[in-house]
């Protein structure tokens, strides 16, 4: 059985939206750990990456 690679996106901020793309699943917030700088979505496994020099303030 192949698994399906993880989609990653390099966003600017610490709070994102994720709905899964076009048909994909309900709109959820999520937000970024100062100290990992990353987080999946719960729903679609999509990884969000806060890209390097992006400011921690919220």
């Amino acid at each position: 059985m192949s698994r399906e690679e993880q989609e990653v996106i390099e966003v600017d901020g610490y709070r994102v939206a994720c709905d899964g793309g076009e048909g994909g699943h309900p709109r959820v917030w999520l937000q970024i750990p100062n100290e990992h700088g990353w987080v999946e979505c719960p729903y679609c496994d999509c990884k969000f990456v806060v890209k390097e020099g992006a400011s921690a303030g919220h």
